[in-house]
């Protein structure tokens, strides 16, 4: 049976209602979220064994935090607890012409404050096939890098697959070093890495590539370039999206295994409910594909692509969406008719 562990940060998500803006607000809706929970999420959603490692305060706002991961099937025997302060962030959602916007309250939270040996990574992937990352760890703090460069390591050595989504968050790489200081230690490990060609390029130190030179034809020749410096890499993915306007988005993808290149067909998304967590989505998405549809690329990228899709249509960070929902998207339905 597949298990599936993720390391990262849970943080509580404080946002505005029915689009106002931070000024206007009276009062925040709270809730719960963080990229690699998010995905555990979705996976625990489809039937998947999903384990999520962080570390939480000791405190009422960290015991909220772990009844959020049980409620939610997702495993939390392996949380630290310990530090002062769960990490917070701030959403105003936007519409139509005016883009949704995130302000960051996180500094010396609990997983920023990790300390090495704080995890026992030998214990807790023991039983693990598969470990999830993603570049906001390691831009949280150097000690929260060298956290996930310790669980990236070991599971190399246990011989679990694992995945990355780039995730680059320039509001979170403050503390003196540069992704391409950081990252290409931990990408080398990684097989399955989700991420446009600037941003992998940028956080392996690469030159920018010219934008007329990213065709489909080309894009086996600038996907190699990154299976060159990530000798473990075997699948490749990029999410596309065009913005319309925060309220309808069009979602594709594409994905490469050093083979062949598959592309997933735009799909229209509006209006849109909530984009936050929807690259989650995909990521999670692509995961289940990749265990559950072995040996068929085309089928996991157009479960990622869906998956996404429907992530839109939901509130909060959560794609609370099932297989059956994914499927029925794929098969063409997209109507949504009221299910008696």
């Amino acid at each position: 049976m597949n298990k599936v562990v993720a390391f990262g940060e849970i943080m509580l998500r404080l946002s505005t209602e029915r689009h106002l803006r931070f000024s206007q607000a009276k009062f925040f809706a709270a809730s719960y979220g963080g990229g690699e929970f998010n995905v555990a999420v979705s996976l625990a959603n489809y039937g998947i064994q999903a384990e999520f490692v962080t570390r939480v305060p000791k405190n009422e706002i960290g015991a909220c935090a772990l009844k959020e991961m049980r409620k939610l099937n997702v495993g939390s025997s392996n949380v630290v607890q310990g530090g002062d302060r769960l990490g917070i962030y701030y959403l105003e959602t936007g519409a139509g012409t005016r883009g949704s916007n995130v302000v960051y309250d996180r500094a010396n939270s609990a997983i920023a404050t990790t300390s090495p040996g704080d995890f026992d990574w030998e214990a807790i992937l023991k039983d693990a096939t598969w470990f999830h990352w993603s570049g906001i760890t390691p831009a949280i703090s150097e000690n929260a890098a060298k956290a996930c460069l310790e669980a990236v390591k070991t599971a190399h050595r246990l011989g679990l697959t694992i995945s990355c989504d780039l995730n680059y968050r320039s509001k979170l790489w403050q503390y003196g070093k540069e992704p391409k200081e950081v990252m290409p230690e931990l990408l080398k490990y990684s097989h399955i890495v989700l991420g446009d060609i600037d941003t992998a390029n940028f956080m392996l130190g690469i030159p920018k590539v010219d934008p007329n030179y990213q065709d489909e034809a080309s894009l086996p020749v600038l996907y190699d370039k990154l299976f060159e410096l990530c000798p473990n890499l075997k699948t490749v993915a990029t999410t596309l999206r065009y913005s319309v306007s925060a309220s309808h988005q069009r979602i594709g993808g594409i994905l490469y295994d050093g083979k062949s290149v598959y592309n997933a067909a735009i799909k229209e998304v509006t209006p849109v409910v909530d984009r936050v967590g929807s690259g989650d989505a995909f990521m999670g998405g692509l995961i289940y594909g990749l265990l559950e549809y072995k040996n068929n690329q085309q089928k996991a990228l157009d479960f990622a692509v869906a998956a996404c899709c429907l992530k839109h249509t939901i509130s909060g960070d959560y794609n609370l969406v099932t297989v059956e929902e994914v499927e029925k998207m794929l098969s063409g339905d997209a109507t949504g008719k009221v299910s008696r």
